[in-house]
């Protein structure tokens, strides 16, 4: 197999082009509009579908599926009634890092919103992973999560109300939990098991993260112990797909 001078170790192999050479159009107005989205920058606006049509020679349905792709994959996003070049994703690292930090070293500016915090009797699921008795008061923490003001992720954070019972009155919803955790409450995060997968949003996380039900999301489930190894949180992340990737270093 002939690879390009210029093939990016990350990109698809021949630009995911098939060794017969017969690709559908709208993967060649999409490569077309990519390239396109190269040359215009962050935030600039894409001519329109009828323009795009006549530029590439396309049916509007052909342009409209390439399109459609690209503000999946995040290479483009809806700002208004326009649509223009999306900004690089945000990484994360998959580590004890919190979404604060992670955020800064991009720098962007983290940013959360409080949906709700409410306490409750500790179901039995739960118990089992956080390890408090059932029915024991736990805390429900739910917070929209915010890069430079766009709306990026929900998080749902669990914690035994014996472990923090001044929660809601000493933590401030906007700020990180990690630090609050750690300065306030002298706990320290020694390791936590994770689990990732892709989802769609249901109808009502689709409407508090301001995306469409069909956009695909990261889902990252953690449970968090402290460094004697005691379960300090519970946390269900959802993540948009066309704005996040996620990032780690393995080792033996």
């Amino acid at each position: 197999m002939d690879y390009p001078n210029d093939q990016a170790p990350g990109a698809p192999v021949r630009s995911g082009i098939p060794e017969h050479g017969r690709i559908p159009k709208y993967y060649a107005v999409k490569a077309h509009v990519s390239a396109l989205l190269d040359e215009l920058g962050e935030g600039e606006p894409l001519p329109t579908e009828r323009e795009l049509a006549v530029r590439f020679e396309v049916a509007r349905e052909t342009v409209r599926q390439a399109l459609r792709e690209l503000l999946l994959e995040g290479r483009l996003r809806r700002q208004g009634r326009a649509t223009v070049v999306a900004g690089p994703k945000l990484e994360q690292p998959l580590s004890l890092a919190s979404y604060t930090e992670g955020v800064r070293r991009q720098g962007r500016r983290p940013g959360r919103t409080l949906i709700g915090l409410d306490r409750f009797p500790c179901p039995p699921a739960l118990a089992d992973e956080i390890a408090v008795e059932r029915g024991e008061p736990v805390w429900h923490m739910e917070r929209v999560l915010l890069a430079d003001d766009e709306r990026v992720g929900l998080e749902s954070t669990y914690v035994a109300v014996a472990r923090m019972p001044r929660l809601d009155v000493d933590f401030d919803p906007d700020s990180s939990f990690y630090s609050y955790v750690h300065e306030r409450l002298g706990i320290d995060f020694g390791s936590a098991d994770e689990r990732i997968e892709t989802v769609l949003a249901t109808p009502r996380e689709a409407l508090l993260i301001g995306t469409p039900p069909a956009l695909p999301m990261l889902l990252i489930h953690r449970v968090s112990y402290d460094t004697g190894g005691r379960p300090t949180e519970r946390v269900r992340t959802l993540y948009r797909g066309d704005r996040f990737s996620f990032t780690t270093r393995l080792g033996n």
